[in-house]
């Protein structure tokens, strides 16, 4: 086959051959090292372990510099490259994300402090123009998630020094080791995705085969030293899941989307006719039916979403707001201290209602669906998105990420719905392959030179 004939798109490529990165693509991954590394170095190094996750948020001068400079050089790139911008077709998924951050915009027009709420939500606005923008921008052949594997592979080396050196006090008061973390769930749930990253990377030929099983062994080392019971399950548990959707999908040819998201509906059914619920469930898993105390917490938030339900009380406008905020003026016991209800989607529904519930139910559902089309084109690519994917729906079940600032796993999350966005259409080139057909013989233009039929 000669040069000319051999296919241009990234998607008809072997992975070797495909260009790294491009300018557009070094944004996220920036904004995934900041999260993952740079942010918690300089926490663990310049704020005293005792202080208060408020005194932390006030004192963060380092993302008040880092994501103002980023949106600006997005907005940069976006100017650069307009050519590309018009060339664009934004997936649904993406346009249900922007719909769920307008709204929680709007929602400071009711938000119980107006003046945090803002604030915060400008962060995010932020966080999501970093990300989002410069990836959609980016060429087809750029590896982005290459790029998030050595942010997290970094990270994990870095910890391994951490965990040796931790402080025993600190490590026997959190029953576990935090690295350079804040806490060892931290720790745990970032080593998770590590070990899923280093996975796919094992997949792959050469040394970045080598490297990937040796961050894979990093990774469990890491799950273990942190005592994360929940992350070390489902870094197991969760990529088998990923597989399993993904070769029931294309058997039945039913989206992904359809598959996970009847498990809830399942889930609740199956609750009602055996009693079996969540808090048989942690006592089978942890000895304690209330999830290390979170029922509590759950049931006072539930409270707190019934007296506002529609729009609820705003963006991150509820949990520490102040002394006179609902969590600390209702909240009976240890909740006063809480910063958030340790549940993604009780917390949306504390800030944004019903409504806000069922735009991030969208988004989720569409992203999903997003990650079954990259599956007819890159299999393995497709298995990778739907493993984190799943992780980070799981995991907000029992901790609250869902577009919370500059959140590890939130990140994470805007990286792989952007990645599965740049692989929603087939490339140009894949799609005039498709299109150019050989003609029938009955259709076939005649040779030049030859009589036409009168």
């Amino acid at each position: 086959m000669s040069k000319a004939s051999m296919p241009v798109s990234g998607l008809g490529q072997d992975r070797s051959s495909r260009s790294k990165f491009d300018a557009c693509t070094i944004l996220p991954i920036l904004a995934c090292l900041f999260a993952t590394v740079v942010a918690p170095v300089i926490l663990f190094v310049t704020v005293p372990v005792t202080s208060t996750l408020q005194t932390i948020m006030e004192s963060r001068w380092d993302t008040r510099i880092f994501w103002p400079l980023m949106a600006v050089i997005s907005l940069i790139l976006l100017v650069r490259h307009l050519d590309r911008l018009r060339k664009l077709t934004w997936p649904p998924h993406i346009i249900c994300l922007f719909v769920y951050l307008a709204f929680a915009g709007l929602s400071v027009g009711w938000a119980f402090k107006p003046e945090l709420s803002v604030i915060r939500y400008l962060q995010q606005v932020m966080v999501q123009a970093a990300i989002i923008l410069p990836a959609m921008l980016a060429v087809r052949r750029s590896d982005m998630m290459y790029g998030v594997f050595l942010c997290y592979a970094l990270g994990a080396i870095l910890n391994v020094f951490f965990v040796i050196n931790n402080d025993p006090s600190r490590v026997y008061l959190l029953n576990g080791y935090p690295g350079y973390f804040m806490g060892k769930n931290y720790l745990g749930e970032f080593a998770a995705v590590v070990f899923i990253l280093a996975l796919h990377e094992a997949v792959h030929r050469g040394f970045r085969r080598v490297f990937g099983i040796i961050v894979v062994m990093i990774a469990v080392w890491l799950l273990v030293m942190a005592n994360s019971k929940t992350a070390l399950g489902l870094a197991f548990v969760v990529p088998c899941l990923a597989g399993i959707f993904l070769v029931v999908a294309r058997t039945t040819r039913i989206s992904p989307a359809i598959l996970i998201m009847s498990i809830p509906v399942c889930y609740a059914v199956l609750a009602s006719i055996t009693g079996f619920n969540m808090n048989r469930l942690s006592y089978m898993l942890y000895g304690d039916p209330t999830f290390t105390g979170r029922t509590i917490i759950w049931d006072f938030a539930n409270y707190e979403i019934s007296r506002r339900p529609l729009i609820g009380w705003g963006y991150q406008s509820f949990w520490l707001v102040g002394p006179d905020a609902p969590s600390i003026v209702d909240a009976p016991g240890f909740v006063k201290a809480m910063p958030n209800a340790h549940n993604g989607y009780k917390d949306t529904m504390l800030e944004l209602g019903y409504v806000g519930l069922a735009l991030l139910l969208t988004f989720i559902t569409a992203t999903l669906h997003a990650i079954g089309r990259v599956a007819k084109r890159d299999l393995t690519r497709a298995w990778l998105l739907l493993s984190l994917a799943l992780y980070v729906i799981i995991y907000n079940f029992l901790e609250s990420l869902w577009m919370r600032g500059f959140e590890v796993l939130w990140v994470l999350f805007l990286i792989v719905a952007v990645e599965a966005a740049r692989y929603w259409q087939p490339s140009p080139s894949a799609k005039a392959s498709y299109g150019s057909r050989a003609p029938s013989p009955g259709n076939r233009a005649p040779a030049r030179g030859a009589l036409r039929p009168r």
